[in-house]
């Protein structure tokens, strides 16, 4: 079984629906569900991975306190190896409570925490050179990692032979292009969705995306669309269109970073890259069926048959 390293962006979410709006002064609105969970792109990512019955390494930071060990015991609680996560004194485990709209819209309340603290001094590098898969997630929110120490960890990890991917956090900050170009040359795969890739390139077009991530050195750039899907491009030229999957949306949050381990997972166990992007995107529309990140799969075979049968969404243009 192939070894995967996850490393980045850890969050514990709470999160409730439905919330229409918050109640003024100190009243109270009863909505129907509160859960929380592991989350981001790269604890999110893991959780999934794990769910589809791959072997995780998570790797980052958290704070010494009742959050980060209810953050580690639900990582556990899958299976996944958080032995080289490092815990920090004097900040607090990353954060965010998710008000889910009725309409599956996330506005988010965002504490950085941990995840602002995680540096190259905290990557085990003997794990990551003898990894066959490492994933960067959370770029742009991880700013002591950010940049120079990225690309010293893609380096460690390509010298060992992995595969390397990476997801992003688009949070809007000046130089986003420079700080990210860098990576490219040692990223297998790109995955950010179209909104990120337009906030980084000032793009509109996807095609356009990803082509400016491919000049920089990318060999692979997926870009997630959402319900249009997600397109894949590949520097010898190769272009892929995948659907989504027509489901119930409920809450949307961690579709991404499922796509991403859904594609992760595929190339793992020997799949093609079409057939790994099709998992990618079942894991992503799954989801979006119940609330918070870890919602909707639950295992590979049955991930398998809700491909065989869920009706596809139009590509569109």
């Amino acid at each position: 079984m192939a070894t995967i390293v996850s490393m980045g962006v850890h969050i514990l979410d709470v999160l409730g629906r439905p919330v229409s709006e918050i109640p003024p002064g100190q009243n109270i609105s009863l909505i129907d569900e509160i859960r929380i969970t592991a989350a981001g792109t790269s604890a999110g990512t893991s959780v999934d991975l794990a769910k589809l019955g791959c072997k995780v390494i998570a790797m980052g930071s958290l704070g010494q306190d009742e959050m980060g060990k209810i953050l580690t015991g639900i990582m556990n609680r899958y299976g996944i190896d958080t032995s080289n996560m490092s815990y920090k004194s004097g900040v607090q485990t990353s954060g965010t409570m998710l008000p889910i709209r009725p309409n599956g819209e996330r506005p988010a309340l965002h504490v950085m925490g941990g995840n602002a603290t995680f540096c190259f001094e905290d990557v085990n590098q003997d794990v990551v050179k003898s990894a066959d898969y490492v994933h960067v997630g959370g770029f742009y929110l991880m700013p002591k990692f950010d940049g120079p120490d990225t690309v010293k960890t893609l380096q460690v990890a390509k010298s060992g032979g992995a595969i390397t991917t990476m997801d992003i956090l688009g949070v809007k900050q000046d130089g986003m292009a420079e700080k990210i170009l860098p990576s490219m040359p040692y990223l297998d795969y790109f995955m950010p969705n179209h909104e990120e890739g337009e906030m980084i390139t000032g793009l509109k077009n996807e095609h356009d995306i990803a082509k400016f991530f491919l000049d920089g050195g990318a060999k692979n750039v997926v870009i997630k669309m959402g319900a249009r899907g997600s397109l894949l491009v590949s520097s010898n030229g190769d272009k892929l269109r995948v659907p989504a999957y027509k489901v119930p949306v409920v809450d949307t949050t961690g579709c991404g970073d499922a796509w991403t381990g859904g594609f992760i997972a595929g190339l793992s166990k020997g799949l093609s890259v079409e057939e790994s992007a099709r998992l990618g995107s079942a894991c992503g529309s799954l989801v979006a069926t119940g609330l918070g990140s870890d919602a909707g799969i639950v295992d590979y075979a049955t991930t398998q048959e809700f491909m065989e049968k869920a009706e596809k969404l139009p590509l569109g243009d």
